[in-house]
C-alpha cells in the first residue's frame, strides 16, 4: 500500500529523527541514493551538472523534462532516487557537502532545513506566485520567504462508499449513527476505518480534534504558529480528547486502536466500513473495489468547529550547499511551474497539482483531484516549524490512551509534558 507523503510514514520519520536533525547533529542515513537516470547535452555543451534527489515515483516523470532542460543548457542532469529516510539523508549530505543542487520533498520539512542552512529561498516572480494554489503558496512560505515551488497539494477527505451510505453525513454524529446503524444490520463490520493504531495517528485524527475545539499551537501575530505557545495540554485540547474518547472503543466503537494504516484502506475497499479517512494515495485500492463512492470533507461534530485537515505540499528545495544554484534555481523557477511537467507529476502519483492550470485540467480528466482540493480548501497548511517534529509521538499517545478509554486530562497533560521536555532539549 502506497501511504502518504505527508502522512503516518513521514511523520513517524520526523518525530524519530527531529532531534537529530534539529539539534545540529548527524544522524547516519538509513538509505543513500540507488538508482539514477541521466540526461545529458550535445558534445558542444558548455558543461557543468545538476543534481537532483527525488522519491521513485517522481524519477521516471522528471525524466523527459531533465532531458529536454540538459540540452537546452548544455549540462548534464542526473535524478538520483532516494527510498526512505529522504529529509534526514538530505541534511547529512549536505552537512558532507555531498549533497544536490535540487531536492524534493514535503514543505513541513522547511522549518528543519532553513535551521540548518541546508536551503536557499526559491525566487519565483509575482505572476508565478499566482500561478499557485494560495494555499501551496503559504505552505511553502516560511519567515516571509518562499523556500520552495510547490508541485503538488495533498489532504485528507471523508471517502465514502454510496451503495452504502449515498448521503454525504453533515456531522460527526451523522457520520457515527449511519456507521452504527450499517453495523447493527450486518452490512458493515466498523463504524468507520480511521487509523489510530497502538501509538496514535495525529494526522489522520487532526480533523476530529480540531472540529472538537484542541490547538497544537497559539498563533504569532502574523498568523502561524507559535512554538512558544504549545496547546496540547490546553482546557479546549482536553475536551478535543474527551471528544476523541467519546468516539472511541468504550464509547461509539468509531475509533479503535485495531484499526491501523496497515488495514484502514484495504477494509474499506473490501466493504467492512462505509466511511473512510483518507487521502489521494487511497484511490487506486478504492477504484479497484467496484464500487460507488464519493469525496466529501471529513465532517464536524454539530456546533462544533470546522473540522479543518492538514494540508501537505509538495515541493522541489534549492539546496543552499549545492554545487550549481544557478542552474538550480532556473530549474526550479521555470520548470516546475510549467504546466507539462505538473501533469506529468500528476500522472506519476495522482496528488492534485499546485498549479491552477495543471489542476483544471486535472479535474477534467479526473474529478477526483477538485474534491480533494474542495475538501482541504480550508485546511490548515502542515506547520513547518522545526518545533512540529516534537509533537507527532506524545498526542499520538495521548490520543491512543483516550481512544482505548483513558482519561483525557491527564492522557493531554502527559503529552505536554512530553512536548515541552523535548523543546528544552
Amino acid at each position: 500500500m502506497r501511504k502518504p507523503a505527508l502522512g503516518v510514514a513521514a511523520l513517524a520519520t520526523l518525530a524519530i529523527t527531529a532531534t537529530a536533525c534539529g539539534g545540529g547533529q548527524s544522524a547516519a542515513p538509513s538509505a543513500a541514493p540507488t538508482a539514477s537516470t541521466g540526461a545529458t547535452a550535445s558534445a558542444g555543451q558548455g558543461g557543468g551538472k545538476l543534481v537532483i534527489w527525488a522519491d521513485p515515483n517522481r524519477v521516471k516523470a522528471l525524466k523527459p523534462f531533465t532531458e529536454q532542460f540538459g540540452t537546452e543548457n548544455g549540462v548534464t542532469v542526473e535524478v538520483k532516487e532516494i527510498s526512505k529516510d529522504n529529509q534526514v539523508t538530505f541534511l547529512t549530505a549536505s552537512q558532507q557537502g555531498s549533497g544536490p543542487d535540487i531536492m524534493i520533498g514535503a514543505h513541513d520539512w522547511i522549518g528543519n532545513l532553513v535551521q540548518n542552512g541546508a536551503i536557499d529561498p526559491v525566487n519565483l516572480t509575482e505572476e508565478q506566485k499566482a500561478a499557485f494554489s494560495e494555499i501551496a503558496l503559504k505552505a511553502v512560505t516560511f519567515g516571509g520567504q518562499v523556500y520552495g515551488a510547490p508541485y503538488a497539494v495533498e489532504n485528507i477527505a471523508l471517502i465514502r462508499n454510496t451503495d452504502l451510505a449515498p448521503d454525504a453525513p453533515a456531522t460527526i454524529e451523522d457520520l457515527v449513527a449511519k456507521g452504527a446503524e450499517l453495523k447493527k444490520a450486518g452490512k458493515v463490520k466498523e463504524v468507520l476505518c480511521l487509523p489510530v493504531g497502538q501509538k496514535g495517528d495525529a494526522f489522520h485524527s487532526y480533523p476530529i480534534f480540531a472540529s472538537g475545539g484542541g490547538a497544537l499551537f497559539g498563533a504569532t501575530s502574523t498568523g502561524d504558529p507559535d512554538p512558544k505557545k504549545v496547546l496540547v495540554g490546553a482546557p479546549e485540547s482536553v475536551k478535543a480528547f474527551e471528544k476523541l474518547k467519546s468516539l472511541g472503543e468504550k464509547g461509539e466503537a468509531a475509533l479503535k486502536t485495531s484499526i491501523t494504516n496497515e488495514n484502514y484502506i484495504p477494509s474499506f475497499a473490501s466493504k467492512k466500513c462505509a466511511f473512510l479517512v483518507s487521502g489521494p494515495w487511497a484511490m487506486g485500492e478504492v477504484k479497484k473495489a467496484g464500487f460507488g463512492y464519493d469525496i466529501t470533507p471529513v465532517p464536524p461534530f454539530k456546533d462544533g468547529k470546522p473540522a479543518t485537515p492538514f494540508v501537505g505540499v509538495q515541493t522541489f528545495f534549492v539546496a543552499a550547499k549545492g554545487q550549481n544554484k544557478t542552474l538550480a534555481q532556473e530549474f526550479v523557477t521555470n520548470y516546475v511551474t510549467n504546466k507539462d511537467v505538473a501533469k506529468a507529476l500528476y500522472e506519476a502519483d495522482p496528488r492534485p497539482p499546485a498549479l491552477t492550470a495543471a489542476l483544471t485540467e486535472a479535474e477534467a480528466a479526473d474529478p477526483d483531484a477538485g474534491k480533494f482540493m474542495a475538501a482541504g480548501k480550508d485546511g490548515f497548511p502542515m506547520p513547518a516549524i522545526p518545533e512540529m517534529a516534537a509533537i507527532w509521538e506524545p498526542f499520538g499517545i495521548a490520543e491512543a490512551a483516550v481512544v482505548k478509554g483513558g482519561d483525557a486530562a491527564k492522557a493531554a497533560e502527559a503529552a505536554q509534558k512530553a512536548i515541552d521536555g523535548s523543546l528544552k532539549n
